[in-house]
């Protein structure tokens, strides 16, 4: 490619460079164009309500081993099912089937998986309207309902 063109009147060459380097290097077309914001089932938003539809658990990555506690989780503004882990110890014996439960983006790389999951993205903070750590902790109880 060499070096820029330079001069007075190289304006045009200038441009016609740009264009044709424009997604090179780090700066991918996904950046540019944001396609991720149109396969986010959050839709930008940083948290999002859901109802839990069934317990599964995920095995990790390659040199991980065990089964990580995750369910499913139709959210309740689009209808997407996503994905979503169960942090903390015991945490799964909180989360039942049909519970409404908050869920947000887990901690990964941006847009991607966190660690050792693949595919899961989010992760269960609250259930019934009560945080799930103080759930865990036994500060408070799960309401029936």
């Amino acid at each position: 490619m060499g070096n820029k063109t330079r001069g007075l009147f190289n304006g045009r060459m200038l441009l016609k460079r740009k264009k044709r380097v424009r997604f090179s290097k780090n700066r991918s077309r996904s950046y540019f164009f944001k396609d991720w914001e149109r396969y986010d089932p959050l839709e930008g938003a940083p948290q999002a309500k859901g109802i839990v539809l069934e317990k599964v658990e995920v095995t990790p990555k390659k040199p991980s081993s065990g089964k990580r506690k995750s369910c499913k989780v139709q959210l309740t503004k689009n209808g997407k099912v996503v994905t979503a882990y169960i942090p903390l110890n015991k945490g799964i014996s909180f989360v039942d089937e049909h519970n409404d439960v908050v869920v947000e983006r887990i901690g990964g790389a941006q847009k991607g998986a966190r660690g050792d999951l693949p595919g899961v993205k989010f992760k269960i903070v609250s259930v019934n309207g009560i945080a799930l750590k103080e759930l865990v902790k036994g500060r408070k109880q799960k309401p029936m309902r």
